[in-house]
């Protein structure tokens, strides 16, 4: 028997309301569901989409960081890229807007913890930006709706790379601060840990004799630190 996932809560989430459910559909098979249920002839899985929102993926994001960065050389550029869509980003997007809770997977895939799998999350990420793409009429209008959505997690990724690219930054220019008065005692507390595996948020309190002065959050407690550190530098005027 097909199955059909209650979709609402998604395209609630990503700010998108499907004229064609049968393309979002497709965008959340899987191919052991697929093959389970009459093979890909009667079932459609979501590789063909996935194929396309690849190329739309490195496009829209491409573009992002050319404008964002515009004195930045090419292979600087490339290495953003890079990291804002390989597998791991597009795992922890997808955990962002509740993708795996949605997919249709295959028996096997359902019990070997599919729904949490980082290569099944981001072909998904993929293929739903194909579907909202095509089912958007494959414009510019098309990307500005997979924009809405798609910038403000790529975004957040790129504000933790950056933080972590550029080592203890804020870290460092908030111990310099500290040292000039003796006895100051400053620390780093994760007090938070939420989502999955491969979308974790950590989030952390700098602490200044015990005070809290500064808290954030990231994909990492080293993410999490800077921000932390960012904060109470912005609580003592320095940013």
């Amino acid at each position: 028997m097909t199955v059909t996932p209650n979709t609402a809560e998604l395209e609630k989430k990503i700010g998108y309301k499907f004229k064609d459910h049968a393309l979002l559909i497709e965008a959340l098979t899987h191919s052991s569901y697929a093959n389970e249920h009459g093979g890909i002839k009667k079932h459609r899985c979501n590789e063909r989409l996935e194929f396309l929102g690849d190329a739309v993926l490195s496009s829209i994001t491409a573009e992002y960081l050319f404008r964002k960065f515009y004195d930045s050389p090419e292979g600087d550029l490339t290495r953003m890229r890079a990291e804002l869509v390989c597998e791991k980003a597009l795992a922890e997007y997808a955990g962002k807007i509740g993708l795996g809770e949605v997919l249709l997977l295959g028996k096997g895939e359902e019990r070997g913890g599919g729904r949490e799998r980082k290569s099944i999350l981001a072909d998904a990420f993929e293929a739903l930006l194909a579907a909202v793409y095509l089912d958007a009429g494959a414009s510019n209008e098309a990307k500005d709706a997979i924009r809405s959505y798609l910038m403000p997690l790529v975004e957040s990724r790129l504000e933790t790379l950056l933080a972590e690219w550029h080592g203890a930054d804020y870290k460092t220019l908030l111990q310099q601060l500290v040292q000039r008065s003796e006895g100051e005692l400053l620390e780093y507390v994760t007090v938070g840990e939420r989502g999955p595996d491969h979308a974790k948020v950590f989030t952390v309190e700098a602490r200044l004799n015990s005070n809290i002065i500064g808290q954030g959050e990231g994909a990492t407690k080293r993410a999490a630190e800077q921000a932390a550190a960012k904060q109470a530098l912005i609580l003592f005027g320095e940013l």
